[in-house]
């Protein structure tokens, strides 16, 4: 009596393997076709042709190992610094006759005014002046950590966004509209955001006494050259021509960066350590932080489409690029700041906003999923990170209105 209930199935599932096949031979059938043409031809032609498959091959290899290769990824990279160990700010004597631990640069006398206001002299000459012969100063831990973020994102790894492949596309569809091999170039991206956030506040306040002195040319030409477009490569359509790709301008911004160090620990550079000059780059970080948590707040809200939303993979290592490029930056802030955390009270807080940044480099899901708030099936990653972000940022506002007091 069974007879007809296993009948029906097997047609069934006869009729769903006929439809597979079908499917199958359909995807297959270009290929079998140009196979056949393939093994038709002499060595004239199939030479050539196989050369092509093989260089094609080879170049979406590269590509693809690029991809999901993170060479010298490590969350705590931020440790090897040892700045735990400096007790030292940035820019002020730490050998010589004028050593110091007390973080006060030395200042423009009024005695050196009229020469400042005639032009004849800067407040780096001037400060330098008065240091004794022998004297080393400081490093900017600051800048170093940038320098190093470059050095990962350019030499360490390959740059991503530059890359042939990565402007081809997949046929034509740009990469960060599909859910494959854009993860690492976004997290580079992010990283980037906050290099040349801090590039920038060093040469606005930090590498020059402000109102007084003027640009630091080695800081100048870093930030000119950190805020080259991230796309270029060796050839472009607009302007039509040979250029110069998006990795050499970085790298150049890397080794303007590592000269200003060079210049501050001789004592022939300026590192303004003032809390002024801390208040205004927390306030840059925290806006920039609250532009990031604005996008992810965005793509959570209006396109929760779970694991098939398939550009929250781009926000979310974006966001996480940018918080593991201000871990490092904001940890040597710390260190290079230090006689301004100590004396304000800025410890405890400043230690805690670390340790969130910290926490946030701990959420690294195989696959990013966009999903309600409220939902149970599918995870919501952007409202988990958006959530760090925001911790974040109300701690850095807060270190601000601290020393705004």
């Amino acid at each position: 009596m069974f007879d007809p209930i296993v009948a029906f199935f097997q047609r069934v599932f006869t009729a769903i393997g006929r439809g597979i096949g079908l499917v199958v031979a359909w995807l297959a059938w270009p290929f079998v076709a140009l196979g056949n043409w393939y093994r038709g031809r002499s060595w004239i032609i199939k030479g050539p042709i196989a050369l092509i498959l093989l260089a094609l091959v080879l170049f979406y290899g590269y590509f693809i190992w690029q991809t999901q290769a993170w060479t010298n990824f490590d969350p705590d990279y931020v440790d090897r610094y040892k700045l735990a160990e400096r007790k030292t700010p940035a820019g002020s004597p730490v050998s010589g006759p004028g050593a110091t631990t007390t973080g006060q640069s030395a200042d423009v006398t009024p005695a050196n005014r009229a020469a400042l206001d005639a032009g004849t002299s800067t407040p780096e000459s001037l400060a330098v002046a008065q240091l004794p012969a022998g004297t080393a100063c400081q490093h900017s831990a600051i800048v170093d950590v940038a320098a190093d973020l470059i050095d990962f994102n350019v030499n360490q790894n390959a740059w991503i966004s530059s890359m042939l492949a990565y402007k081809i596309g997949f046929f034509g569809l740009d990469w960060d509209d599909t859910p494959w091999l854009d993860n690492k170039a976004s997290f580079q991206r992010g990283i980037n955001q906050a290099v040349r956030r801090t590039a920038v506040e060093l040469v606005d306040s930090l590498g020059r006494v402000r109102g007084t002195s003027g640009i630091n040319n080695e800081l100048q030409s870093a930030r000119g050259n950190i805020q080259f477009d991230e796309e270029t490569w060796y050839f472009g359509i607009s302007p039509f021509g040979p250029k110069t790709p998006t990795p050499s301008f970085y790298r150049a911004a890397m080794r303007d960066l590592r000269k200003f160090n060079v210049s501050l620990g001789k004592c022939d550079a300026v590192f303004d350590g003032r809390s002024d000059n801390l208040v205004e780059f927390l306030d840059r970080i925290a806006s920039d932080l609250g532009n990031t948590s604005a996008i992810i707040r965005e793509r959570s809200e209006l396109h929760n489409g779970g694991w098939f939303d398939t550009r929250a993979d781009d926000r979310f290592w974006f966001s996480f690029g940018q918080l593991y490029g201000y871990y490092g930056i904001l940890s040597a802030a710390g260190a290079d700041f230090e006689n301004v955390v100590t004396q304000r009270g800025l410890t405890p807080i400043y230690t805690e906003t670390m340790k969130q940044l910290r926490a946030a480099l701990r959420i690294q899901p195989l696959i990013i999923s966009n999903g309600r708030e409220d939902g149970w099936i599918m995870p919501t990653h952007l409202a988990t990170m958006g959530f760090y972000i925001l911790r974040v940022r109300s701690n850095l506002v807060e270190m601000r209105d601290i020393l705004a007091r």
